[in-house]
């Protein structure tokens, strides 16, 4: 006589949370199902990243010869939103609306932006290749405004899905469930600059139209399937006459800590430091290198893999009981280490030292993103925390937004004066540029170690107890 078999279920049951990391994240009123598919919103923003920071900056500066600081002002322009993220999430908070929903419009109405600025790229692409009879300036106008859709959506939907993530998840379980969702994102940016790099190996502007075309698509597609039946009404918290407290006064009690004021501007040099290469790292690839259109664009899959384990190792050391602020330290100091390797692959000619460069910066990323939002959400439990984490994703955003222009710029502006001759034989190559970026960037690091090191020490010298425990499945994202 057969043994009789387990069912599939309790097999699964047996495995327990080690192996399932975000199995927990689950709860009665949010099956895992159910967050899954909830969570592919991030996918679709991740998507709409790795086009815009790394495929079509090198494609316009490379193959359409635009300048570099005019693709940088393109590529931050998304970020004009940013600063905006803690007013969309305290208006969908305050949402007046006779159905009932408070997050589910937000969400369709950055989707459509998202879509909208898609489709409307390929026509610009287009138009600034050269095949038109029309002004010169359409081009660049149309490509701004498509670049500034898609950054209107991005930030529209990415709030207000977290925002309903928030909704639906229980207060024991929520932490996890955005730490799912900021994994999403991750996966999305890993899984598309693979699939965008497979498409695009037999570069044409005709296939790269195609590929935006199909993004579109695919945007509405997971966001429609994410939204789909998420959100329940609830007439009472949409109430027209319900009263709603005021945003100015909230503002003003956080940034009133001189602590938190301290946390910010650390977080925004550090930032600003690993961003200014967002639109450089590609093109210099290209330049220096000789890499083709398919090995840059797989960048950001090296990117994305070192910002997971960077996430990685600092969410195991916060479990541990490690101290966020010196976390970040680590990352400023992996960092440096990069923008060091950077600066070497071109004299050496060695693309093996470029590529653990391009690792080690979202590895350093990773760790001071982390770091840095650990301390944040300490300070986000003596105030509102949608406000305290929407300051430190406004702070972030906007000093990226400005380290991208200001990196483009500065690379234009030093090639130039290198190749008139005004600063010596050292800078008159192409590398001068990029290189002068990737050393300021160096020393921006340097300052972040400055600003964050004092709150280290206070926060090893105070009566504060550590941060609780924390695992991988706990990031706050």
């Amino acid at each position: 006589m057969k043994p009789q078999r387990r069912p599939i279920s309790e097999v699964w049951t047996a495995v327990g949370s080690r192996f399932l990391p975000f199995a927990d994240a689950a709860s009665d009123t949010l099956p895992l199902g159910r967050l899954l598919r909830l969570s592919l919103f991030q996918v679709s923003v991740g998507m709409a990243m790795v086009l815009l920071t790394g495929t079509l900056n090198r494609v316009m500066i490379v193959e359409l010869g635009m300048p570099a600081w005019l693709v940088a002002l393109m590529v931050a322009l998304p970020l004009v939103f940013a600063p905006l993220r803690a007013l969309i999430g305290h208006r969908s908070d305050m949402h007046k609306s006779v159905l009932g929903w408070r997050r589910g419009p937000y969400i369709w109405f950055g989707s459509m932006f998202q879509f909208g600025g898609l489709a409307l790229m390929p026509f610009a692409l287009i138009l600034l290749s050269g095949d038109s009879t029309g002004p010169a300036w359409v081009g660049p106008a149309g490509a701004a405004l498509a670049f500034l859709l898609v950054g209107a959506g991005i930030h529209i939907t990415q709030t207000a899905g977290l925002a309903l993530a928030s909704d639906l998840a229980t207060d024991e379980t929520r932490p996890r469930v955005v730490a799912l969702l900021y994994i999403m994102l991750l996966f999305g940016m890993l899984v598309s600059s693979i699939v965008f790099g497979w498409l695009l190996h037999d570069f044409n502007t005709m296939i790269l139209i195609q590929v935006i075309q199909g993004a579109g698509v695919v945007t509405m597609a997971l966001n429609l399937i994410a939204l789909w039946k998420q959100e329940t009404r609830n007439r009472a918290l949409t109430d027209p006459a319900r009263v709603r407290p005021a945003f100015g006064e909230t503002w003003r009690r956080l940034v009133a800590d001189a602590t938190t004021a301290r946390l910010l501007a650390a977080s925004g040099l550090g930032v600003a430091a690993f961003s200014m290469q967002d639109v450089l790292l590609e093109p210099y690839g290209a330049e220096m290198l000789a890499m083709t259109v398919s090995e840059t664009t797989r960048l950001t899959a090296l990117w994305a893999l070192g910002a997971l384990l960077g996430f990685a190792l600092c969410s195991r050391q916060l479990s541990r009981g490690g101290e966020p602020h010196r976390l970040a330290g680590l990352g400023a100091v992996a960092g440096i280490a990069a923008f060091a390797l950077i600066i070497l692959a071109e004299p050496m000619g060695v693309m093996g030292v470029f590529l653990m460069g391009a690792f080690l910066i979202g590895f350093g990323g990773g760790l001071f993103s982390v770091g840095t939002l650990t301390a944040m959400m300490a300070i986000a439990r003596r105030h509102e925390s949608g406000i305290a984490l929407g300051a430190w994703g406004a702070v972030t955003a906007t000093a990226t937004g400005v380290a991208v222009s200001l990196g483009g710029a500065l690379r234009d502006i030093i090639n130039r004066l290198g190749a008139e001759g005004h600063l010596g034989p050292a800078f008159a190559g192409p590398a001068a540029g990029y290189t002068t970026v990737y050393v300021l960037e160096i020393f921006l690091l340097f300052a972040t170690l400055a600003v964050v090191g004092p709150l280290a020490r206070h926060s090893l010298t105070s009566s504060t107890p550590q941060a609780t425990k924390f695992g991988l499945a706990a990031y706050p994202g």
